[in-house]
């Protein structure tokens, strides 16, 4: 064994096993990460180290990197090795982010999240127009056929963590702060009741999936990381449905924690 790579922390092959050699290699690399024997930031044993304490080849355990790095458990740093990757530091409060407090406070939901996570929050990729509302937009506000666009993207310390698109009827957001780049504090919830439109309820739909190109590049999502797809549609007082977002999040990024009522 290489004297540096600490002993007990992995465990020897069973050449008895049908499963296959590189799989049993990310099975105790698996296993070693989640027991907290690599923490997160570390880096794992080098093929060198891994070549020799299993004595295997280097493609064998280039491919029990693959999939890991395919899970999203590790990434490899050019010329530095394979490192765990990070648990994810935003948890996202279904039953206080849109809590009206916050927006009394001047904050929007992503700046609460961020102070929670005790990182640093921005905002770039800004882009406001009104432009024809797809079928899908279109039935969630109500039948309209024109929107307000709002995209922007989400950074946590640098990092893009989630990138969201708010659709509103023209008829309540055009000529107003809403539609202008810096809506003010508390952003567009606090401007939409200060127009007349009190927030009642919020209706969410979420699935995981695997990200499409485009959102690879824009969240730079490392290979293997699903992102976390959230529709949700802001219901006023009346009933009315006053803004649709759509957002794409980096699912190594957020944890989603709910409260449920028992009855």
């Amino acid at each position: 064994m290489s004297p540096s790579l600490p002993s007990g922390i992995l465990g020897d092959l069973d050449p008895t096993s049908d499963r296959a050699v590189f799989r049993q290699i990310a099975d105790q690399l698996r296993e070693a990460i989640d027991r907290g024997r690599f923490r997160e930031g570390e880096k794992l044993p080098s093929e060198a180290e891994l070549v020799e304490h299993y004595g295997v080849s280097r493609m064998t355990v280039r491919n029990s990197f693959s999939i890991l790095q395919g899970e999203g458990l590790v990434h490899a740093e050019h010329g530095k090795g394979v490192f765990v990757r990070p648990r994810p530091p935003v948890r996202r409060l279904a039953s206080d982010r849109f809590a009206r407090r916050h927006r009394e406070q001047g904050k929007s939901a992503f700046i609460v999240e961020a102070d929670a996570a005790g990182g640093h929050p921005q905002v770039d990729s800004l882009e406001v127009k009104e432009e024809k509302a797809s079928p899908d937009i279109s039935t969630r506000l109500g039948s309209v056929r024109r929107v307000l666009a709002r995209r922007r993207r989400y950074l946590l310390d640098g990092r893009p963590v989630e990138f969201a698109t708010s659709y509103l009827p023209l008829d309540i957001a055009r000529g107003t702060q809403i539609a202008e780049p810096n809506p003010g504090p508390g952003g567009i919830y606090a401007r939409l009741e200060e127009l007349g439109h009190r927030l009642d309820h919020f209706e969410e739909e979420i699935r995981a999936r695997m990200p499409s190109p485009d959102e690879v590049k824009t969240l730079r999502l490392a290979s293997g990381v699903p992102v976390i797809h959230l529709i949700r549609t802001a219901f006023d007082a009346e009933g009315r449905p006053v803004e649709v977002c759509d957002t794409v999040m980096a699912a190594d990024a957020y944890v989603l924690s709910y409260q449920l009522p028992a009855t």
